[in-house]
């Protein structure tokens, strides 16, 4: 199987490679591995997403579910093994490995920042390949050249590029001068030009908004 192969299989599911690395005896990954492959949704991804049994069988945790059934299912019929940022402690060092694949940087707020996704880049799992597969290029670091928007976008105070105060985050978030970015997003991902091209669908923001706050679906 081939990069451009992988890719292809992966968009029917409006799931998309964010970057990967040859593996040099990582202790998280299995013996046998000899390339990780990181996966994520396309922006369009929510509109598939809706429509699956995940979804509308009103359970929790839908995306982590249909992550594990998606990504397990692809892992059985190419020989490799499906691995999730989820699923309780040890968690697998995801972060890491996004820093390893030359796709991904710590932004200027010290979340992740994707090459092509930008602040709205999310790992939905993995795939740990018994073999190897060419990887393009790594990309180049887009936060270099830019006027760094996200340092100044944070409306609750709760992110300032020195640390991240999460209570301040969702306490702001449940006020009335939260409501822009509970309805459509964090305003710092927001604010990254490279975010603006691969926006997310606001129905897919809010509910993430939601999650991160506590409440139901």
């Amino acid at each position: 199987m081939t990069f451009e192969g992988l890719n292809d299989r992966l968009a029917q599911d409006r799931l998309t490679v964010l970057g990967g690395f040859e593996n040099d005896s990582d202790p998280h990954l299995p013996a046998d591995c000899q390339t990780l492959i990181l996966v994520g949704p396309k922006a369009d991804f929510w509109t598939t997403f809706t429509q699956s049994p995940e979804w509308r069988d009103g359970a929790p945790d839908p995306v982590d579910r249909w992550s594990t059934r998606t990504l397990g299912s692809l892992a059985d019929q190419i020989g490799a093994t499906a691995l999730f940022p989820f699923g309780g402690a040890p968690f697998l060092p995801f972060y890491t490995w996004a820093l390893k694949s030359g796709q991904a940087w710590q932004s200027p707020v010290n979340f992740l920042v994707h090459a092509k996704a930008g602040l709205m880049v999310s790992y939905r799992g993995a795939l740990a390949l018994p073999f190897e597969i060419a990887l393009p290029d790594p990309a180049l670091f887009p936060c270099e050249a830019c006027a760094k928007p996200c340092l100044t976008a944070c409306q609750s105070g709760a992110l300032d590029g020195a640390g991240y105060d999460v209570p301040a985050c969702k306490d702001f978030l449940h006020s009335a001068e939260g409501a822009e970015n509970r309805l459509l997003g964090c305003n710092v991902r927001r604010a990254c030009p490279l975010s603006q091209s691969y926006a997310r669908m606001e129905e897919q923001s809010a509910y993430h908004m939601r999650v991160f706050m506590g409440e139901s679906r």
